[in-house]
């Protein structure tokens, strides 16, 4: 290698290089919020595809996501809780539910009817009691349903299932000797990770409690933050001894030593990591700055290449982030913060956006994201097991199943998967017509009792009435409507989009070629038809088959008897069918074999990954 080889490297490429941030004109913006004033570094701005809250000391306001503009000041509130609020976090599975944790030492969760708050909302769905200092972070489990984990003042980890009423907490982790700083939960949730204010940073296993790897991240004294990233890593952020702002990447099964730790800048507020899973993006965001950093992370060394950042010259007081089903894809959006100004009472919405001329879907940019829907119940999970979340397309809206998971769904995990596939049908449709929503409520006018899963807005009861089989028949009929439209314009542009090749072949030549193919297409047509028809019988006389194919090139022959050399190609075609067709029954056949070969391999490397984690249990 050359010393101008080594000298110049080139710029390395990225999809991401010339990400921006675009804020919102204020008529667009939420304003006259009455914003909290407090100087914590909680999380005082939650927001889902459906709804925005945002604390307001004791209370806070929800406010239905496309209701921007000034917000009434009498508007109506939560207000449930005797002492600030000090983290809000909506249920990732239902849009309409939200968790909130406060300094009266509660957990509570509300339910929020469709359409958003018409009075004051002070009666909980749930009052979570078992912290005995006030409760700092929460956060759900992302693949579990109802479980939720906690960590509060008095130094403790709780983890809760919130729909048991009788029994709600499941574990409690008094790991910690100070106060915590942080909690941040992996992908499939089968680990935790903390920081707190003895400069450690732990990972720990949820449901045993076990402490898996702990380290020194920042040596200084002021907050810190992690969060998980991909590839079994984690991101901190946090001071140095000479209170610069720092960033550092661990390997969390080894937290002695960083993979690499960097200085940001001097100033004094508590930086925020923000991960994006699917386009491997970390966006750290300051208390008081008015500047938002966002870098790019690969799988070898330095690990993180910084980008850009969003500039602006109002300071944020927090930031609340749109989950990645809810953003703009036809203008080429990422991610979108929901910057509540420290000074005024406003929260702006501001939008990262890749640069891209076409309008039209960018599946490079927008990878299968989280669904909506729970992999995994709440006592399933508890007694071990780990499943990678449920995705859906954010493309069509669709979800889907992740088979690299599991094999076949069992017990509660059958009935979320049922869910998971009568539901994604119902949302290609929807997402088609630009009217998809996470939460559809189910309505039951008859009888009896339930037997299944709600499909298309309606429950299949014992006693269905002649009336919702009609409604239904209607709706059936307007969906095969829609899909079949949908299917022409999928055809028309896969048809537009195929090049040109000319032909410059003599038009005498060119004739006779067509008319062969046209007379082979018409024979294949004629002979899959019988196909279609005798297969299916295993006991049909193959006498009578020959017969039919006999007659077949018979009335073919006297159709086409002008021409000699229609007739040759006749019989070349149906040759041609035959070997065709069965060189694709023995492809079928080896798939088959092939298909079945790796599943078995799959189930033995599952077995030994099992017993693996026996023996280092052990």
């Amino acid at each position: 290698m050359t010393n101008s080889q080594l000298w110049f490297r080139g710029v390395r490429p990225s999809k991401f290089r010339h990400v921006y941030g675009l804020p919102t004109r204020k008529e667009c913006c939420y304003t006259d919020i009455s914003v909290v004033r407090s100087g914590n570094d909680g999380n005082f701005c939650a927001t889902n595809p459906t709804f925005l809250a945002i604390v307001a000391d004791t209370t806070f306001v929800v406010i239905p996501i496309n209701q921007t503009g000034r917000i009434d000041f009498q508007c109506c509130k939560v207000i449930g809780h005797t002492g600030q609020i000090l983290d809000l976090k909506w249920n990732p599975f239902d849009d309409n539910m939200i968790a909130s944790a406060s300094d009266d030492c509660t957990i509570k969760l509300w339910k929020i009817p469709e359409g958003g708050l018409t009075s004051n909302l002070s009666e909980c769905s749930t009052e979570l009691v078992g912290h005995k200092r006030k409760v700092l972070h929460i956060e759900w489990h992302p693949t579990a349903a109802n479980v939720l984990i906690s960590a509060g003042f008095d130094h403790l980890i709780c983890v809760w299932d919130v729909g048991n009423a009788e029994k709600p907490l499941l574990n409690v982790i008094n790991c910690h000797v100070d106060m915590i700083y942080s909690l941040a939960i992996n992908r499939d949730g089968s680990l935790i990770a903390t920081t707190s204010k003895d400069k450690k940073l732990r990972v720990i296993e949820p449901r045993s409690g076990i402490v898996v790897s702990e380290g020194i991240c920042h040596m200084g004294t002021k907050c810190s933050k992690a969060v998980f990233l991909d590839n079994d890593r984690i991101l901190t952020t946090g001071f140095s001894r000479h209170s610069d702002r720092q960033y550092a990447v661990w390997n969390q099964h080894d937290l002695k030593k960083p993979l690499v730790q960097e200085v940001i800048d001097s100033s004094s507020g508590v930086v925020t990591p923000y991960f994006d899973y699917d386009t491997k993006m970390i966006y750290l965001a300051g208390k008081g700055d008015g500047n938002i950093r966002y870098y790019e992370l690969v799988d070898e060394a330095p690990y993180v290449y910084y980008l850009n950042q969003f500039l602006s010259g109002q300071p944020q007081k927090a930031l609340g982030f749109m989950p990645k089903r809810g953003v703009n894809v036809s203008q080429c959006e990422v991610f979108r913060f929901y910057k509540l100004h420290a000074a005024g009472n406003i929260c702006e919405p501001i939008s990262m956006i890749v640069p891209r001329k076409s309008t039209l879907f960018q599946s490079d940019l927008y990878p299968d994201t989280l669904a909506d829907i729970p992999a995994i119940g709440a006592k399933e999970w508890f007694q071990g097991r780990n499943v990678q979340p449920m995705l859906r397309s954010m493309k069509t809206g669709e979800s889907i199943l992740d088979t690299s998971t599991s094999q076949k769904p069992r017990s509660n995990e059958s009935k979320y998967a049922t869910i998971h596939h009568t539901s994604s049908k119902h949302n290609v449709l929807n997402n088609h017509h630009g009217n998809y929503n996470g939460n559809s409520n189910n309505h039951s006018h008859s009888n009896g009792t339930n037997n299944g899963p709600a499909l298309n807005g309606s429950n299949y009861t014992n006693g269905t009435s002649v009336t919702s089989l009609t409604n239904g028949g209607k709706n059936n009929k307007e969906n095969e409507i829609d899909n079949r439209k949908f299917d022409n314009n999928t055809k028309k542009f896969a048809f537009l989009s195929q090049p040109t090749i000319p032909d410059y072949r003599p038009q005498a030549v060119t004739n006779i070629i067509e008319k062969s193919q046209k007379t082979s297409t018409n024979q294949s047509t004629k002979f899959h038809q019988l196909q279609a028809i005798f297969g299916q019988h295993q006991t049909a006389n193959h006498k009578d088959i020959a017969n039919l194919q006999n007659n077949l090139l018979s009335s073919s022959r006297n159709s086409s008897r002008n021409s000699s050399l229609e007739n040759i190609n006749l019989l070349n075609s149906e040759n041609e069918l035959r070997k065709a067709f069965n060189k694709q029954a023995e492809e079928i056949k080896s798939l088959r074999k092939s298909l079945n070969n790796s599943e078995k391999r799959v189930r033995e490397l599952e077995a030994e990954v099992k017993r693996l984690q026996l023996q280092q249990k052990h």
